[in-house]
């Protein structure tokens, strides 16, 4: 599969997309065959701009192309929530709907 077909999969399986403001965001990397994608639900794709996921993909694959995995990773979240936080502002009622652990498989 490739692997933004996988990313969706794995999307689907942890219940990303059941936030209320279908809002989730999922970095994959499939360590194996050294890929990656990122999905993000359609509350997210309905106001974000047209680069928005390219642009946040591009941080993460520079550094990647540097062997800086760690980094890459850091970089592209903190560049994606940076960006998003204009859209889904921190309200004081929020609730973490999502898993903050690291799914392996």
């Amino acid at each position: 599969k490739s692997p933004l077909d996988r990313a969706q999969e794995v999307f689907f399986e942890l219940n990303m997309h059941e936030t209320k403001d279908r809002n989730g965001v999922l970095f994959y990397v499939g360590i194996s065959d050294k890929k990656f994608a990122i999905i993000g639900d359609e509350g997210i794709n309905n106001v974000v701009e047209t680069d928005f996921w390219n642009s946040t993909k591009d941080i993460v694959i520079a550094n990647f192309k540097e062997g800086n995995f760690k980094s890459g990773l850091i970089e592209g979240i903190k560049s994606a929530g940076e960006r998003l936080k204009k859209y889904f502002p921190y309200q004081s009622d929020d609730t973490n709907e999502l898993s903050n652990e690291i799914s392996r498989g």
